[in-house]
């Protein structure tokens, strides 16, 4: 599994933030309401930032050696939960952040200052979720292995012989 690029949550955040102001600015130019976003939405991110972050810890610590034993599949679960934390982060992070664009570039709409609000801070727990994702990838990343001791191991001779 590849390490994922922060430019790529970038461009993936703001090509869905375009996409998302340019849909629902043709929505508002019909006379339909964009969608409220409520305030639980952030907390609810960094909640699931967390826990991901939490079973990063974990994992960090096995690799360190400051933790005795950790499952395998945990760690791989670690790992691939973090990637989705990521690419999660970055579509919710370009959902939100249109759903702010287009309600700023909309005043005359009474009540979009709140609404606009709430969808900035839940694009910020997106970011938030998507930097904790690719932090806890780095956690799981597990060194390669010193040259000279894979060398040592195929010049002993096999015991088993």
């Amino acid at each position: 599994m590849q390490a994922t690029r922060w430019t790529t949550l970038l461009a993936l955040a703001a090509g869905v933030a375009a996409v998302t102001w340019i849909a629902l600015d043709a929505l508002s130019d019909r006379g339909t309401s964009t969608p409220s976003v409520p305030w639980l939405v952030a907390a609810v991110e960094v909640v699931i930032a967390g826990v991901v972050l939490s079973m990063g810890w974990a994992v960090r610590q096995f690799l360190r050696g400051k933790r005795p034993g950790l499952d395998p599949i945990r760690a791989a679960r670690t790992a691939v939960l973090a990637k989705a934390s990521c690419y999660t982060g970055a579509l919710l992070a370009g959902w939100y952040g249109g759903q702010a664009l287009s309600l700023v570039t909309d005043p005359g709409v009474p009540g979009n200052g709140s609404r606009a609000a709430a969808a900035a801070v839940a694009t910020g727990g997106a970011v938030v979720l998507a930097v904790v994702g690719l932090v806890v990838e780095r956690f799981c990343r597990v060194p390669p292995p010193d040259e000279g001791a894979v060398r040592r191991e195929e010049a002993a001779p096999d015991p088993s012989v």
